[in-house]
């Protein structure tokens, strides 16, 4: 069980569901709320999250790629603490639970109407389970050619963000795609730390990420590009939806940019970045910007919980006073 957990790499699932905690309270705070979307959609990432490392694991140790040359934690195959075909196996299980759990969000998200939406996310769906296994897994693994950040953007991004919010509104809300491209940016910038750290590996491997095709300096820039670009997102959403929320545009919600606390430990982990000499060295970097993405979603949604009560309360005052 021990190496089972390892392999299912905890560390990552905080930054898995970011975009599902955020996109559902911006739905719910449109006062339209709905438990179990938000418990199937948590649990159907989480089962995601955890095929796609255990398909890393496995994908990465049979082709060699998980070596001496590899820093951070062993991989399961690679230690030998799990064999590769129970690996194979574990994947199968994790893929047909994920869809099962995927299968009952869509029922309890459109049930018996809306056929076309419910056909849209079953296939997005079995797309999100063949992607999190192709990252790394079989002779054209998308990973290897250097469009992994393509995918972890769209996916936990766009697809978790807008997605989970489609389920309860049956609508994109155009504001929630600045925050949804936030999270994304976030995500491809944990993937991009890790492409850093091993970008000597990877070389060595035929393992063709950003960062082995555009160099380790080029890579600090494009990091900094991802983090900036996010936090500047934020704060536009932000600045946008106090406005679109409060009938006084001239009073300062200080609840709305709770979420600016996350910043100081962004702002630090660039500067580490930026002085950074030796990749091996951003190992710990990535657990740090990974659970700084999850605050900066926690905060956000907050703030969303916040403007969703005080809804709430509006409507009792407007039915006691109807009543009256």
């Amino acid at each position: 069980m021990k190496h089972w957990i390892e392999a299912a790499r905890v560390r990552t699932l905080p930054l898995s569901v970011s975009g599902i905690i955020l996109g559902c309270f911006y739905a719910m705070s449109q006062a339209r709320p709905n438990w179990k979307i938000f418990t199937f959609a948590m649990t159907t990432t989480l089962l995601l999250q955890i095929l796609s490392n255990f398909a890393n694991d496995y994908g990465d140790g049979i082709k060699g790629t998980d070596n001496e040359d590899r820093v951070g934690p062993k991989r399961a195959i690679q230690s030998g603490s799990i064999s590769a075909e129970a690996m194979k196996r574990a994947m199968i299980i994790t893929s047909l639970l994920t869809l099962l759990s995927a299968i009952t969000l869509i029922y309890f998200s459109f049930k018996g109407a809306h056929l076309w939406f419910s056909l849209f996310f079953l296939v997005l769906g079995i797309l999100a389970i063949a992607s999190a296994i192709r990252y790394t897994v079989g002779n054209t693994a998308y990973g290897y050619r250097g469009y992994g950040d393509l995918f972890v953007f769209i996916f936990f991004g766009w697809v978790s963000t807008l997605g989970v919010s489609f389920m309860y509104l049956k609508e994109i809300d155009p504001l929630l795609i600045l925050p949804a491209s936030a999270i994304g940016l976030l995500s491809v910038g944990v993937l991009n730390l890790n492409n850093m750290r091993d970008e000597v590996s990877d070389k060595k491997a035929g393992k063709n990420t950003i960062v082995v095709k555009i160099g380790g300096a080029k890579a600090k820039t494009y990091h900094y590009f991802l983090v900036v670009s996010a936090m500047v997102l934020m704060l536009v959403f932000a600045l946008l939806f106090d406005w679109y929320k409060d009938s006084d545009p001239e009073e300062f919600n200080f609840n709305t940019y709770l979420f600016l606390i996350a910043y100081i430990p962004l702002v630090k982990h660039l500067k580490t970045v930026y002085n950074n000499k030796e990749p091996r060295l951003l190992d710990p970097e990535l657990k740090k910007l990974a659970i700084s993405t999850f605050l900066v979603s926690i905060l956000i949604s907050q703030s969303l919980i916040y403007f969703l009560s005080d809804l709430v309360v509006q409507i009792v005052n407007a039915t006691i006073i109807h009543f009256k």
